[in-house]
């Protein structure tokens, strides 16, 4: 009886746990396992902030909604930063009354990037993930009204709530100042955050953490779906890469997804560099995030101590990968290929190995992300508007601009 009240949704992530249990997270036994506990009777457990989200589990053992995700599981995304920093971010997000399920940090404020100087302060990015969105901007309206422009204000928490669930389904509070720093914040829920790491609907949350964040409040259902995303991005960029190459041009090419199709990069609105900027200074990071997920998956070869890759790309691996790619990338590529191949009905294995095959397949999949991107990036453009009035965005674009021109005074290309 138990079993058959048991939801379609907790079914459907259960088996993701098991599929990545043997390829994505196959290596996590290679982690060290944890100190072992004082046996001392008057020892104190360690200090630890009611933040840190590792390695404590998000809620307790009997309530964990995946109760056989193994405590290893996904320690790659967990990657660490100076103790000032982890500090100063958990000290934002304790300000905020209304509840948090899931929230990290990310962009130049967290983790250095090429075209920033020691004097530059650049604005904290975090992402909150709630469960109920109205009920959260309702707290949060009451507590820090001047994170809110004017009509929002007036117009309250179902306003707010329905411009965010508006796709790709995030409301950003800009140029916010707390505890002596400035951020910007985006609000989405836990539900919209998953599906977005899970199926690539926008890519607009899922890109953002292909690159490093920094978690500060975790979450067991948000980190397996995030382990998927990881390993997605992996599959992708393989299925895009040659025979042989380096660790920096994976990196490169998987930081690169988001910003593909971005009308921020056509516009004068984001720094050309951007993708250059992040990997150059954040190798050893994308290092920890992908490694041992790509030593997992079949047919690649990366040897810890070096930094070239070699992966098999005959059609039948390469098939592997393209039809475990995201739902919403893979509907796009198979549209693609419609007219060209036979319904993978007929033979389903020969229709995955000929179109995996096909060498005009990494510029396919090219076109799909960016169709993905470039839909997401206009219509949260046109929404910052509303989310954070015409003042602030103003100055957020004039600083866009600013940043954009001296990327293109550098001479340094767009990714």
């Amino acid at each position: 009886m138990l079993a058959a009240r048991r939801s379609p949704r907790s079914l459907s992530l259960s088996r993701v746990a098991r599929s990545l249990s043997t390829e994505a997270v196959s290596s996590s036994s290679q982690l060290p396992p944890p100190p072992p506990l004082s046996k001392h009777p008057a020892a104190k457990p360690s200090p630890r902030t009611r933040l840190s989200p590792a390695p404590r589990p998000a809620h307790p053992p009997h309530k964990q909604a995946f109760p056989h995700l193994p405590p290893s599981f996904g320690r790659n995304q967990i990657l660490p930063v100076t103790d000032s920093t982890r500090a100063l971010l958990e000290s934002v997000v304790a300000q905020f009354n209304a509840p948090i399920r899931y929230a990290f940090a990310y962009g130049s404020g967290v983790f250095e990037q090429d075209g920033y100087n020691n004097t530059d302060k650049p604005m904290l990015d975090f992402i909150f993930a709630v469960t109920h969105p109205a009920h959260w901007h309702s707290i949060n309206l009451n507590q820090f009204p001047g994170h809110y422009p004017l009509h929002a204000r007036l117009l309250g928490s179902s306003f707010v709530s329905r411009v965010e669930a508006i796709s790709p389904g995030v409301w950003f509070n800009t140029h916010v100042p707390v505890n002596g720093v400035t951020i910007k914040y985006g609000v989405t829920t836990v539900d919209n955050l998953c599906g977005d790491l899970l199926n690539w609907r926008t890519l607009y949350l899922a890109g953002r953490m292909h690159k490093p964040v920094r978690i500060i409040k975790d979450d067991a259902r948000v980190r397996l779906t995030q382990q998927v995303n990881l390993t997605s991005a992996v599959r992708t960029a393989l299925l895009t890469l040659p025979a042989t190459f380096s660790q920096h041009e994976l990196f490169t090419r998987i930081a690169g997804f988001s910003y593909a199709g971005d009308i921020r990069m056509a516009l004068p609105g984001e720094n050309r560099s951007k993708v250059a900027n992040i990997v150059a200074r954040q190798q050893d990071q994308f290092k920890e995030l992908y490694h041992r997920l790509v030593v997992a998956l079949p047919g690649v070869h990366w040897p810890a101590h070096l930094e070239t890759i070699h992966q098999d790309i005959t059609p039948h691996a390469r098939a592997a990968h393209l039809r475990k790619l995201p739902s919403n990338l893979l509907k796009g590529v198979t549209d693609h290929y419609a007219a060209q191949l036979p319904p993978k009905e007929v033979d389903e294995s020969v229709y995955w190995t000929r179109l995996a095959g096909d060498e005009g397949l990494p510029g396919v999949l090219d076109h799909e992300i960016r169709r993905l991107v470039r839909y997401s990036s206009a219509v949260q453009s046109a929404k910052g508007v509303v989310s954070a009035g015409l003042a602030k965005s103003a100055r957020y674009s004039a600083e866009k601009v600013g940043k954009w021109w001296s990327s293109g005074k550098t001479g340094a290309g767009s990714p």
